[in-house]
């Protein structure tokens, strides 16, 4: 499976919600609604871990269909933020500073070398 690379930089085909859509598997759904519960400290249900992926624009988790970081990447129609003339801009590095998430900076700015 190739890769995807969402707008922010995480790897949505590695998310455990998007492995647990691909593979219709229902105890993970659980699994991940649980440990995503505790990590947010919001009730998650099983039934809400359904992703294809922030790219598809078709079954979302409920967090990436209000994503400020996603609708702007649609609205500039880049392929992720490494793509956009304003990389890396402050909405970006608010989201990666306050989700702890330095590999997702790092395969954005691999992408940005590439370019």
């Amino acid at each position: 499976m190739n890769k995807m690379i969402a707008f922010c930089g995480l790897i949505c085909t590695e998310c455990p919600a998007f492995l647990a859509t691909q593979k219709d598997d229902d105890r993970k759904r659980e699994k991940v609604a649980q440990q995503w519960s505790k990590w947010i400290g919001a009730e998650i249900k099983s039934e809400d871990i359904n992703c294809d992926g922030c790219l598809t624009g078709t079954r979302l988790f409920s967090h990436c269909n209000n994503c400020e970081i996603r609708r702007c990447g649609l609205e500039r129609s880049v392929k992720n933020c490494a793509h956009c003339e304003s990389y890396a801009c402050e909405k970006l590095n608010s989201f990666l500073d306050a989700q702890g998430v330095p590999e997702a900076k790092k395969n954005l700015d691999e992408i940005r070398r590439g370019l």
